[in-house]
């Protein structure tokens, strides 16, 4: 098929499917109220029986990681509602991965014009899935394919797919940022900052490990340990001074920095299960 470069290529990453994993993990193992909702990409991955099993799925273990990964999304999603009331109707997602949102959150996303940008193999595979499983790809869903191993700007393909640059859009990257470079981080940074005046740009960034919680160390240095030996290590940590002032730096007019604490404040405060969020990952958010 013309869409498949080759059956290899043609896959997800490992982490997409992970996260993915943790998605549905916080449904199944949490109790409600869910932070979350999303059973959706755990359909999309299909994971061979007994899933829940996985040394890395462990319910105990994954607490932490499952609340954060919960967390962020939801963050993105309730700014998306909310600029969207304000008349921001294009979202963009780098590494989107298995994102469900176009296909769990139909009243938003009909206003809206989405655009989920990741490597060509991961576009190929997921595009088959969602028409597979009957989703098809709706008009306002764009899957943009772009080869970061490469070097290759998104920005490019993205005007390809019919993103106005006039006007203003919410950029979401979420669990990108331990993957590349400082100076890539700087150059997307860079790029985001040219939005159009009212956009924002949310991306997740690691702490470094003397800024992690004790208690939280551990987890860090087993998910260390696993992206290395996936062949994805983790390259990148930032204090969150050093990442506002490099937003500042790239353009941005705002930038605020989003704790763990924060995220468990805004949305774990009035449970009795004691599920927070790790202290890992925190969120930059700059305003162009």
């Amino acid at each position: 098929m013309a869409l498949m470069q080759n059956q290899q290529s043609a896959t997800p990453d490992s982490s997409a499917v992970r996260v993915a994993l943790w998605r549905a993990l916080h449904v199944e193992v949490d109790p409600p109220p869910y932070v979350l909702e999303d059973s959706l990409g755990l359909e999309l991955a299909a994971p061979a029986a007994g899933w829940q099993q996985r040394p890395d799925m462990n319910p105990q273990f994954t607490r932490g990681f499952r609340a954060s990964i919960v967390a962020r999304s939801r963050f993105i999603e309730d700014l998306v509602t909310e600029r969207a009331s304000h008349d921001v109707n294009q979202y963009v997602i780098l590494g989107a991965g298995l994102d469900t949102f176009a296909q769990r959150k139909p009243p938003i996303a009909s206003q809206l014009r989405i655009f989920e940008i990741d490597k060509p193999g991961t576009q190929a595979w997921k595009r088959e899935r969602l028409i597979e499983l009957g989703y098809g790809i709706p008009e306002q869903l764009h899957l943009v394919p772009v080869d970061f191993e490469t070097g290759e700007s998104f920005w490019d393909p993205l005007i390809a797919a019919s993103f106005d640059p006039s006007q203003p859009a919410i950029v979401a990257s979420l669990g990108v940022s331990m993957y590349i470079s400082t100076e890539a981080t700087m150059a997307t940074l860079r790029q985001a900052a040219m939005l159009a005046p009212g956009s924002t740009f949310v991306m997740t960034f690691l702490l470094p490990r003397e800024l992690v919680a004790p208690e939280d160390r551990p987890g860090l240095d087993a998910s260390e340990k696993g992206a290395r030996n996936s062949g994805t290590p983790f390259v990148s940590y930032f204090a969150p001074d050093e990442l506002l002032a490099m937003a500042l730096k790239s353009g941005f007019r705002l930038a605020k920095h989003v704790s763990s604490d924060d995220q468990a404040l805004r949305y774990f405060s009035e449970r009795s299960d004691g599920l927070r969020p790790s202290t890992g990952e925190d969120l930059l958010v700059a305003m162009a």
